[in-house]
């Protein structure tokens, strides 16, 4: 055992400790935030506007604060992003993260120098709850990547802006640097394959022992690496390698062909970042779900998903919230967002202490038929589906199809890149079309009362899911391929 990982031992249980001491007083510790926020932005510009110095209860907020996404905010940006001091928060920001969806343009999100340091403990401290739970702590001697966005800011403006992972390169503790791979001129290519072929040019002969990264752009950096290496599995590369941290989207359909790709279970973590703040992580290897981080700089609020389009939809704190409940996810930050639609669905699956899953995005859905279809469900069916076959699944993508030809009932229509294609598509077919049936009381009524026929799957090439991401410049780095659409959009340019 390295000086490194005997020290990180110690250093680890403490900070559980600390933990554990607001994880178990959750209400006082959301209330504690909540007049932080309030006080420090009574008077900036939003604040005055939404007179921040008569509001002394979470009731005052909710009749003076409207839930809004950022086009609803956007005046406020535009002043921020011009320059101008004191609009959603003290000062002007640090940086500007830019972010883009694949079916929106792009957004500017403010970090400022109080929510920095709560992006990087985070992630820091994500690790350290491992090491506690796992006892393993070998990895943090050798060498660890982080398949991450540019670090080159664009300076042009009076705020320097960037991608939230390149940001955040930037304050990446000193005693990681020198286990940090790939390089900061590898990190600065912007063309994602020719950077996946300087990564494995720089990591093929390292001791790699933790690999961060959004899986679909982290098994594309395997499948290079094998590839090139002629090895077997990752493990023959890498065989210190124990520790993969991902996020950003759901593992579980990935994990199948991941495993085949390593050669072996390897432990995960799951983080749950975003550039509005750094919302929950992986805190059990045992219990489901991430913890919340009701300690960083954020108030929470939760909006059932289902009331969510309602004129009176219902506004939750911490303390109301329930079990399995779908909700919309509203943040208040120390970076100056307020009432903040960020798009996230999520649900709880633990109160004692808080913990979450991400079950999808409030836009991204199918219900073309009143189904309401998200993406937890489409997710868990294709992972079982997997599972059950002898299939391998790369990516895939749901729409709905409400004429198909002929007098023929819609269905919904599943795009497909298989890895390793099934031995008989009927049969995955069915599969999957069970697999909703259980996940969706609503699709099946629909299947049983002949309203909708069962799914179809349309076969996508090899590489299509990442040509269509390209040709969109949204190949590698943060960006997400939508799993589901209420539309044809992204089936109509996969055809």
């Amino acid at each position: 055992m390295g000086l490194k990982s005997t020290l990180s031992i110690p250093f680890a249980k403490y900070i559980v400790s600390k933990t554990k001491a607001w994880a178990t007083k959750p209400i006082e510790t959301q209330e504690k935030v909540f007049h932080q926020l309030i006080k420090t932005a009574k008077n900036t510009k939003f604040g005055k506007d939404h007179d921040f110095k008569s509001i002394k209860n979470y009731e005052d907020f909710k009749r003076r604060i409207p839930v809004r996404d950022y086009e609803e905010m956007k005046s406020y940006f535009e002043a921020v992003k011009s320059g101008q001091a004191h609009v959603l928060w003290p000062g002007k920001p640090l940086y500007l993260s830019k972010t883009s969806g694949t079916t929106s343009g792009a957004k500017y999100i403010p970090i400022t120098k109080e929510s920095i340091p709560f992006h990087i403990k985070a992630a820091r401290d994500s690790i350290l709850h491992y090491i506690v739970a796992s006892g393993n702590s070998d990895f943090v001697n050798g060498k660890m990547i982080f398949l991450q966005g540019s670090p080159e800011l664009d300076e042009s403006g009076p705020i320097p802006v960037g991608r939230l992972s390149g940001i955040v390169a930037h304050h990446v503790p000193n005693y990681l640097q020198k286990n940090r791979l790939p390089s900061f001129a590898t990190n600065t290519i912007e063309d994602w394959e020719k950077k996946v072929d300087s990564v494995c040019a720089e990591t093929m002969s390292q001791n790699m022992t933790l690999i961060s990264g959004i899986p679909p752009w982290v098994q594309m950096y395997f499948e290079k690496l094998l590839e090139k290496s002629g090895k077997a599995n990752i493990k023959q590369l890498f065989p210190n390698f124990s520790l993969f941290i991902y996020g950003g989207v759901n593992y579980s359909p990935y994990r199948k062909t991941m495993e085949k790709l390593i050669g072996e279970k390897v432990d995960s973590i799951e983080l749950f970042p975003a550039s509005e703040g750094f919302i929950a992580y992986q805190d059990s290897r045992d219990q489901e779900g991430m913890l919340l981080l009701l300690n960083s700089g954020i108030f929470y609020e939760f909006i059932p998903a289902n009331e969510f389009h309602d004129e009176s939809s219902t506004r939750l704190s911490i303390g109301d919230v329930k079990l399995d409940v779908n909700y919309v996810l509203v943040l208040n930050t120390n970076a100056g967002l307020w009432g903040y639609n960020i798009g996230d669905t999520i649900r709880f699956v633990s109160l004692a202490p808080y913990r979450i899953v991400v079950s999808g995005r409030i836009k991204h859905y199918t219900s073309a038929f009143g189904e309401h279809v998200i993406a937890e469900e489409v997710e868990k069916a294709m992972s079982e589906t997997s599972q059950q076959s002898d299939a391998e699944v790369a990516e895939f993508h749901l729409a709905p199809q409400l004429n198909p030809e002929g007098d023929k009932l819609p269905y919904h229509e599943w795009f497909i890149e298989f890895k390793q294609e099934p031995k008989d598509l009927n049969y995955f077919a069915a599969l999957l079309n069970e697999a909703m049936l259980r996940q969706n009381s609503y699709y099946k009524d629909l299947i049983d009362g002949k309203m909708l026929q069962a799914l179809r799957i349309r076969k996508v090439a090899k590489n299509g899911f990442s040509d269509f991401m390209k040709s969109q410049g949204k190949l590698g780095g943060q960006n997400k391929l939508p799993r589901l659409a209420n539309d044809r959009k992204i089936a109509d340019q996969l055809l």
